[in-house]
């Protein structure tokens, strides 16, 4: 599926969408729904990053702040203290584009200055102060940025999700705030776009998402989609739990992928990168073992 551009410039360093790429996921928190306390030393974040990009992750995605439902705010201190050491040490070390999962201005501009390339908001950049942030970022350090569709808030997003056409609402906020950052000044090939799967709606909502990411793709920016481990996953294979759903994960990466889809979230790079090469082989020909 045609995409408005083939390659996005991610501070100092590229992210070519030619095929699908895999962001790995590397919360540094405690409290996250899947690897909450995993990598919340800067040793383990770190030894856990190299592993990563080994397995094959192109891009990197550092968040300090659970988003998952009912989790409550991590003030701006707590946050910065938990990321930027670890954005520093591994802009330093590795060579893969850096994003950072904020919805703080303030900490969106530490993280550009200590190596991010990508600001990853959930909040779509509506926060006070983030849509002038992101300007600025994008204009002085070229940096990109994922916007996210979210119905209200974490704290209290999957109480009563509701929409009418949850396809069709969630492009047209998709649309709106393209043209918000345009006519703020961010360039159309700085935007990456994120649906927002979980964040505001049920498994159905999320079901008939997936089906429509097509003619979410057809509007040409790039897609970023992630599914990995959320509940979802484990609904649809019948109450499966969060450890036993990487293969379900695995399967939906790929199958987002064949939909347009240009950036993969993904908690397992190994078994997404598999996933991919498998599909790649066997459908379209071509060789991406090693890739």
């Amino acid at each position: 599926m045609a995409i408005d551009q083939a390659v996005l410039q991610c501070g100092e360093r590229t992210l070519d969408l030619g095929r699908a790429r895999i962001m790995g996921i590397l919360n540094v928190t405690p409290d996250s729904f899947s690897d909450g306390g995993q990598n919340a030393r800067i040793d383990e974040a770190l030894a856990r990053a190299r592993a990563m990009v080994v397995e094959g992750a192109d891009i990197l995605d550092i968040g300090g702040e659970s988003t998952r439902p009912g989790a409550e705010p991590v003030p701006l201190a707590e946050e910065r203290r938990r990321v930027l050491p670890v954005i520093e040490a591994l802009h330093a070390e590795l060579d893969v584009p850096l994003s950072v999962d904020t919805m703080k201005p303030a900490l969106m501009r530490e993280a550009v200055a200590a190596g991010a390339g990508l600001l990853n908001d959930v909040n779509g950049f509506r926060a006070e102060g983030a849509l002038e942030t992101a300007v600025e970022a994008g204009r002085e350090h070229g940096v990109a940025l994922c916007v996210m569709h979210m119905q209200g808030e974490p704290q209290s997003m999957q109480r009563s999700p509701h929409y009418g056409d949850v396809v069709a609402e969630v492009g047209a906020f998709l649309e709106q705030r393209v043209a918000d950052l345009q006519a703020a000044g961010v360039p159309r090939r700085q935007i990456l776009l994120d649906p927002g799967f979980g964040f505001g709606k049920t498994l159905e909502h999320n079901v008939a998402l997936f089906r429509g990411l097509p003619r979410l793709a057809s509007g040409g920016l790039p897609l970023l989609v992630g599914v990995s481990r959320k509940s979802m996953i484990g609904q649809l294979l019948g109450a499966r739990p969060v450890a036993e759903r990487d293969p379900g994960s695995a399967v939906a990466a790929m199958l987002a992928a064949q939909a347009g889809a240009r950036v993969l979230r993904v908690h397992n790079v190994s078994a997404t990168r598999d996933a991919l090469a498998l599909y790649s082989e066997l459908h379209d020909g071509q060789d991406n073992r090693g890739n």
